[in-house]
């Protein structure tokens, strides 16, 4: 551990970095398929050995398997994490991903349109580990002063493996190796993650073994730890459905998850169908919206910590505050994108840019809410949240199917930009009116008619530390 002493890391920054490339690889394999697609569909492979299946028809159906495994086992996912901690769950998962990963080529080529939407299917199913797992993760973790910039850190990095994996599967699928190597290469990536995880990772600082004690008592001090309760404790399943703050987390995630995966899985279409940009060219351009998301989120995470670190405004009022950035700026620019001729292609490139990378705001903002509101059971908070926001990464692909019949009509595509942005705004709304920055009241359930109680007040004062 030489190398961690040497740049002065806490071991904190330790799980924060392993969980943020496992957000990276996992968005890759996601997201390899939004211009892989192209690759695969292609009459014109860079070379006659490539194989390609241009017959393939409803698109749509391929880029949302993947969430119909997903979904699965969210709530099952946070239940797992914190009754027998993530750790090994997180790092199976992963490696599973990774191997069906590599199957890919084979399965088109065996069994076709089919055999690949079994296999993402499969793959969202493994995937249905990480964010529970990472919120989860999270709550031990993260100090309250750093929990903005730590989650943000962490979950840009799937935004930035998102951009990776597009310029990639682009530039790869345009050589003479083709498609079926962008495969190969993230299932490597998913394996040697999940090795340098089973070495480093640990569940919380509590079972870590080599961690300093007053790096244990920075992080443990705000982030309501009761090891020796947390396992006797029952979730509290019917105060958390009748929970108008979770309720606004719950919203604000299937609107976000609708808005971000219809943009993901079809702006490559998009581009190609209607711009008229080739696949060379295409990869790059779909990247750029979520490199500057990475940007932005470079930006924001920090920002939302000084606010509240120096009282500026409320925990309440600042989730609201970068939320409504995050689902604003993306309702705004996918409107005004409706009304520009496709013949202004650069304008079109420029409004898309922006309508993703604003949406970093809500890492700031209803993205690590669930941490506020209930630290016990955030992750399983998460698993519950995912579950609703992936119905939209489902749904949002289909409907695009079903309305976008021509996929050079661009009339079609407003559809579905402005029903995209009307989701946006609606979500916007009801995290104003129901969210909340405070600690609700059944994160201390009843245990043996008993309510337990915090092991520190809700906001305790923090004091800095270097590590």
């Amino acid at each position: 551990m030489w190398l961690i002493n040497y740049f002065r890391m806490g071991q904190r920054h330790i799980q924060i970095v392993m969980l943020f490339f496992a957000g990276f690889i996992a968005y890759g394999i996601r997201a390899v398929m939004s211009v892989g697609i192209v690759a695969m569909t292609s009459e014109n492979p860079p070379d006659d050995s490539i194989p390609t299946y241009p017959e393939w028809e409803g698109e749509g159906q391929i880029l949302s398997s993947f969430f119909w495994g997903y979904i699965i086992l969210q709530v099952v996912a946070g239940q797992i994490a914190e009754k027998y901690g993530p750790k090994k769950f997180l790092a199976g998962a992963l490696t599973l991903a990774s191997l069906l990963n590599c199957f890919i080529p084979l399965t088109a080529a065996k069994f076709g349109k089919t055999g690949v939407i079994i296999n993402r299917a499969a793959q969202g199913l493994c995937q249905g580990f990480l964010y529970p797992s990472t919120h989860y993760i999270l709550s031990k973790w993260t100090p309250l002063k750093e929990r903005s910039r730590i989650a943000g850190f962490v979950y840009f990095g799937g935004q930035f493996g998102t951009a990776v994996s597009m310029v990639i599967t682009g530039a790869i699928s345009d050589t003479k190796l083709g498609w079926p190597y962008v495969f190969y290469l993230y299932g490597i990536f998913g394996f040697v993650w999940a090795a340098f995880y089973t070495w480093l990772g640990c569940n919380s600082p509590a079972e870590h073994k080599s961690i300093s004690f007053e790096e244990r008592k920075y992080i443990e001090q705000t982030t309501e730890i009761t090891n020796v309760e947390e396992n006797k404790m029952p979730t509290p399943w019917k105060d958390i459905f009748t929970s108008l703050p979770f309720w606004a987390v719950i919203i604000s995630h299937f609107g976000n998850n609708w808005g971000f995966w219809t943009l993901l899985t079809e702006m490559p279409s998009f581009m190609s169908k209607v711009l008229n940009y080739d696949i060379s060219k295409e990869g790059n351009l779909s990247a750029l919206p979520y490199f500057f998301f990475t940007l932005l989120a470079i930006i924001i995470s920090p920002l939302s910590d000084a606010i509240i670190s120096r009282n500026i405004l409320s925990l309440q009022k600042t989730r609201k505050l970068f939320n409504s950035f995050g689902f604003l700026g993306p309702a705004l620019f996918l409107t005004i994108l409706c009304f520009v001729s496709t013949e202004n292609k650069t304008i079109h490139v420029v409004l898309l840019i922006l309508a993703v990378s604003t949406n970093s705001g809500m890492l700031a903002g209803f993205n690590v809410n669930h941490i506020d509101i209930s630290p016990k059971f955030s992750g399983t908070l998460m698993g519950i949240t995912n579950t609703f926001a992936n119905v939209g990464s489902i749904i949002g692909p289909l409907v695009v199917d079903i309305i976008v019949t021509d996929k050079t009509d661009e009339s079609l595509w407003r559809i579905i930009f402005l029903l995209s942005a009307g989701i946006y705004i609606f979500a916007t709304v009801f995290f104003l009116i129901f969210g909340s920055g405070e600690i609700q009241s059944w994160n201390f359930p009843k245990v043996n008619n008993k309510r337990s109680t915090p092991a520190v007040s809700p906001h305790p004062s923090t004091s800095n530390m270097p590590a």
